[in-house]
């Protein structure tokens, strides 16, 4: 196996795949690949074991299936980043796992497990109603992340902290401890405009930081879609977190 990652803005991954090889990824996140490359849906692949792992994955993002992607003989295999930003890759071994944010998982190699990892409800209006949703990425495989924007990584030594805006959160390793607080002050909290939670890390651990996220490139594009557009971005704010749920367990995307 081979991959490439290419491009700047919207970068893309370019995967060589040899007999044998595998890429698991969620259905329909491939741009393009050579006419040999055979795919097979499964619910059973990825860590999702039984009823309330595969239900498990669809709240963390991840939804109900995986595709597994082969080529006998052969092939190659290309994922697109959805958005402005960067794809990372990651060596995932046991005890060496990582969190990552919502909808970072790209694809990987056979033995890649995902679960959710933390979930918090933040209220409508943050986060368009989804709440706070972070996958667990564990298992034996190599793994890519996609983030938004540019990353910027920190290595946290033990007792070292650092507070981040929860949309920045891109992915962090296991050994991070991790948590969702108030902002303190009241007048902070209400007349600040930087939200009422904020995340805190705190080491020993790599922290790995997204400066675009995908709720403020909405509310930066809001103003140029019309009407309906800033109708449409109103009632995804307004949305609940069941109706995410439902979009991702059958579709398997945000």
């Amino acid at each position: 196996m081979n991959p490439r990652i290419s491009g700047t803005t919207l970068p893309v991954l370019e995967v060589a795949l040899d007999s044998g090889d595998m890429v698991i990824a969620e259905p329909g996140q491939f741009a393009w690949m050579t006419g040999n490359v055979q795919l097979k849906t499964t619910t059973m692949t990825a860590g999702a074991k039984g009823a309330l792992g595969i239900l498990g994955r669809a709240i963390s993002g991840g939804g109900l299936f995986m595709t597994e992607y082969t080529a006998p003989g052969g092939g190659s295999i290309a994922f697109a980043a959805k958005i402005p930003g960067q794809i990372a890759q990651v060596d995932v071994a046991p005890g060496r796992g990582y969190m990552i944010h919502q909808h970072g998982f790209l694809c990987a190699t056979q033995g890649v497990e995902l679960s959710i990892g933390f979930q918090r409800s933040l209220g409508a209006g943050i986060f368009g109603g989804n709440g706070f949703v972070m996958q667990r990425l564990a298992g034996t495989c190599q793994a890519w992340v996609e983030l938004g924007g540019e990353i910027v990584t920190y290595d946290l030594k033990a007792g070292e902290a650092i507070q981040v805006h929860p949309g920045h959160v891109g992915m962090f390793e296991e050994s991070v401890n991790f948590d969702i607080t108030t902002l303190k002050g009241i007048k902070n909290i209400f007349f600040g405009g930087d939200g009422l939670f904020i995340a805190r890390l705190t080491g020993p651990g790599k922290v790995w930081l997204q400066t675009l996220t995908v709720p403020n490139l909405a509310h930066a594009l809001t103003p140029y879609l019309g009407a309906s557009g800033t109708q449409t971005a109103e009632a995804g704010v307004a949305g609940g977190i069941a109706g995410a749920v439902m979009r991702g367990m059958f579709s398997g995307k945000g």
